[in-house]
């Protein structure tokens, strides 16, 4: 089954996302671009951050190269901009949010899904790419959120979805990854108290094994061992995710905030 998202002609008379603007972290590969995809298939004008505009080719999934994202979007009739940016480099955020008010005039859904992973148990992970990690997994989301909250109490339909991992909830993918996905589902945790009383909503969606270029760290046998554990018949595509951050995203989650949705294909049931 491909794991390539694809934007129908006519997507853009959904009316779902239809007056929002969001911005989408990582958003040019995997998990990200499949958010940002179904976001403007809904009519979101999105904002694409991400340190390429290229998509990442994987050796086991994603083998060949997309579109780049924003020209997916646009060819569909949709509307997007693509922002090059380290989210480990607070003044490339700030400007990240100050771009996307130029351009689009309001701020309403931020998608803190921009990671990275490097395997290494608490002696083999280098202090530079645990710091690195940290920086990207865990800090972003701090300072994306503190320069987005200003603009989304002033929105409708303000929205903050962290995008986590199921190790968030146990071991896995090295000492500094899965620390820092449970550290995401605990700032929107400490985020939606603060924000609910301006009708803001901080959610965090925890994905299973999903067929990006990310998983290109893993061995066949670590794969293999996925799909046991992965109780319906198939892996996830970025789709998947993308589906999950539009229902956050819209009216539909209006109640729902401080939230974990775990889209795993039962992984964690069946563990």
């Amino acid at each position: 089954m491909s794991s390539t998202a694809t934007l129908p002609r006519g997507h853009a008379d959904a009316t779902k996302l239809a007056d929002r603007a969001a911005i989408v972290t990582g958003a040019s590969s995997g998990i990200g671009r499949g958010i940002a995809l179904e976001l403007a298939r809904e009519g979101a004008k999105v904002v694409v951050a991400d340190l390429r505009e290229d998509a990442k080719v994987g050796k086991y999934h994603q083998t060949e190269a997309p579109p780049p994202t924003v020209e997916e979007i646009e060819s569909a009739g949709g509307t997007a901009l693509f922002q090059q940016t380290d989210v480990a480099d607070e003044r490339q955020l700030e400007y990240m949010v100050s771009r996307t008010l130029d351009e689009f005039g309001q701020l309403d859904v931020v998608v803190n899904n921009a990671g990275i992973s490097k395997v290494g148990d608490s002696q083999q992970l280098a202090l530079a790419d645990y710091d690195r990690i940290i920086a990207v997994n865990m800090r972003a989301l701090f300072v994306v959120t503190k320069y987005a909250v200003p603009h989304l109490k002033r929105s409708r339909f303000g929205r903050i979805i962290h995008i986590a991992s199921v190790h968030a909830y146990g071991g896995g993918g090295g000492a500094a990854y899965a620390s820092s996905k449970a550290a995401a589902v605990n700032l929107a945790r400490d985020t939606a108290p603060e924000l609910g009383p301006h009708g803001v909503a901080c959610n965090v969606i925890c994905p299973g094994y999903v067929e990006t270029a990310l998983q290109d760290y893993l061995t066949l046998e670590q794969i293999e061992q996925a799909r046991r554990h992965t109780l319906l018949p198939r892996f996830g595509l970025p789709r998947d995710i993308g589906r999950a951050a539009v229902y956050l995203a819209s009216d539909d989650a209006e109640w729902v905030t401080g939230a974990s949705l775990v889209v795993d294909g039962g992984y964690i049931a069946g563990v």
